[in-house]
Formats: structure tokens, sequence, C-alpha cells
């Protein structure tokens, strides 16, 4: 998957990677990826909730060695 930006969320808790992808999707253009690394559990449900209430796409999650990692997309 083509990312515009990585964000290493990785040992930070709830809310911190939430504030941190708030502030990294500003960086990216319309319709660019965001590609977060996180290992704080709750990251899966805030990241799926804030990507929909913010108009964004949650497009692929995964779990690899404690680290979860999101694609989100950002929207017009």
């Amino acid at each position: 998957m083509n990312t515009e930006k990585v964000l290493d969320a990785k040992g930070l808790a709830c809310p911190m990677p939430i504030v941190k992808t708030k502030k990294a999707m500003k960086d990216v253009e319309a319709g660019g990826i965001l590609e977060i690394h996180a290992t704080d559990k709750g990251a899966k449900s805030d990241l799926t909730a804030w990507a929909k209430s913010s108009g964004h796409e949650l497009l692929k999650h995964e779990e690899e060695d404690g680290v979860f990692k999101f694609w989100i997309q950002k929207g017009e």
C-alpha cells in the first residue's frame, strides 16, 4: 500500500495515538494514506471510530508481534 506518511505511536497510551494521528493527518493530502503503528490495545476501536467520525476511511488494520498497524485514507 502506498503510504504518504508513517506515524510511530508505539508505547503511547490512550489518548495519545489519536492525538498524534489527528496532528499527522494534517500533513497528508486528501486521498493520501497515513500508516499508524501503535501498541495500545484500545487504538483499534479508537482509530476506527475517529476515522469514521472525521470523514476518513480505515482501509486496513493488522497485528504483528504486538504492534497494531492501521492504514487510514484521508477524506476530501
